[in-house]
């Protein structure tokens, strides 16, 4: 399955339901399960973003949806992207010219 990186930053509602309830966070994770995606890894971040998020998901088009989906709670903006194993990485420079 693919594996994709997704880094969240909460905007103030987010930030607000967050406080009253830190149990979101696994909420939320439930819900994504829902939608066919695996929650691997998760971690709270100090700088520009608030969580990173390592997840598996069938396809591309799985994360869009699941992206556009938080999005337009209004909660938080992510940016996601694909991760590639090394191994994979390097078996494929390897392989083609």
């Amino acid at each position: 399955m693919p594996r994709y990186v997704m880094l969240t930053t909460l905007g103030p509602d987010g930030s607000a339901r967050l406080c009253e309830n830190p149990e979101r966070l696994r909420e939320v994770n439930t819900e994504l399960e829902a939608l066919g995606v695996t929650v691997l890894e998760q971690y709270a971040l100090l700088g520009q973003y608030d969580f990173l998020n390592v997840l598996d998901a069938p396809d591309e088009v799985t994360m869009a949806k699941v992206a556009t989906i938080l999005g337009s709670r209004g909660t938080v903006k992510t940016l996601t992207l694909t991760a590639i194993p090394v191994e994979d990485f390097i078996d494929r420079m390897r392989n083609e010219p």
